[in-house]
């Protein structure tokens, strides 16, 4: 009789336990999903409000020509400057890790947005291969611009190797510092790799990928207000891995800006900036105002959001 009681008890205690455990867990669960909640409603209301912004009639019609007033009147910064400035190195963390990486960084982005776009809105594997197809002429085209210019500047410039004060035939150091014509059939990469001078005509390829970059992520996220108010009379939300990578193309949009401004400041170059930015604003046009506007088919990828909405005309 003890033994059963005993064993009751024992039971009856377990049991009392498990439920402290409950409660316990419950009341410390109950900060993370309250603060959970929180940046879920801030996620919500930024991705909105930037949605409507990148959406606008306004910066849809006008970010092209604020790029280029920036291309064109951004070197002027440079008499304001500061040399000492940790953006007046080279080497800084920014020019390394995002510069030399800036298609990559937008390929990944932009089609990561891409996909769970197409996919929260139609489901179809077609037509997300059709959109994603848009990142890879792009790519493509921007290999080509790569290879061109390259040979360009190979075939235009020269390599030449300064001389030492001691190697001046008159014995005494000059305030212009002589250059030794070197072989004319040295590429510049080699050239430069052996610390030598390259002079020829130049286009700077960075200002080309941002200023590329920059159109390609404003058209591709401008159609998320559309997307946003498709979906709102159906009573459901974007997921939050959409306005998550949303949120990542903003933030990498406004990297570009701050780092094409960063080198017009810092490394002026003129005209080699400006022909860069030149160069991609034509790619863009080409692309985005031109052939993309071409009926949706095997041969063109169409109009970011095209086939994607049927309640909102996105070309307005």
């Amino acid at each position: 009789m003890d033994l059963k009681t005993e064993t009751s008890s024992n039971g009856f205690t377990a049991e009392i336990n498990l439920e402290k455990l409950h409660k316990m867990a419950a009341e410390l669960t109950l900060p993370a999903k309250f603060l959970l909640r929180l940046l879920n409603a801030a996620l919500v209301f930024v991705t909105n409000v930037l949605a409507r912004v990148l959406g606008s009639s306004l910066v849809r019609g006008h970010f092209h020509l604020m790029l280029s007033g920036l291309v064109l009147f951004g070197p002027l910064l440079s008499f304001w400057v500061s040399k000492y400035s940790i953006f007046a190195n080279s080497n800084h963390y920014l020019y390394r890790k995002f510069l030399r990486s800036t298609w990559g960084w937008t390929c990944t982005f932009t089609g990561s947005f891409i996909l769970l776009l197409s996919i929260s809105a139609r489901h179809s594997p077609s037509v997300s291969l059709r959109h994603l197809s848009r990142i890879g002429v792009v790519g493509l085209l921007w290999w080509g611009c790569q290879r061109l210019l390259t040979l360009l500047e190979d075939a235009t410039g020269t390599c030449y190797e300064p001389m030492t004060p001691a190697q001046d035939i008159q014995g005494s150091a000059s305030s212009v510092q002589l250059l030794l014509l070197l072989h004319e059939d040295q590429t510049k990469a080699s050239c430069l790799r052996a610390n030598m001078v390259w002079r020829g005509y130049e286009v700077s390829q960075d200002v080309l990928i941002l200023c590329l970059c920059c159109l390609l992520l404003v058209e591709e996220m401008s159609v998320f207000g559309p997307h946003l108010a498709q979906v709102k009379p159906l009573q459901r939300s974007p997921g939050g891995p959409l306005r998550f990578i949303f949120l990542l193309c903003v933030l990498l949009l406004t990297v570009w800006m701050f780092l094409l401004l960063c080198l017009l400041a810092h490394f002026p170059k003129f005209p080699a900036q400006q022909l860069g930015g030149a160069l991609g604003y034509l790619g863009w046009r080409g692309l985005y105002q031109g052939w993309y506007r071409l009926k949706p088919s095997w041969s063109c990828p169409g109009l970011p959001g095209e086939g994607l909405f049927t309640t909102t005309d996105i070309n307005k």
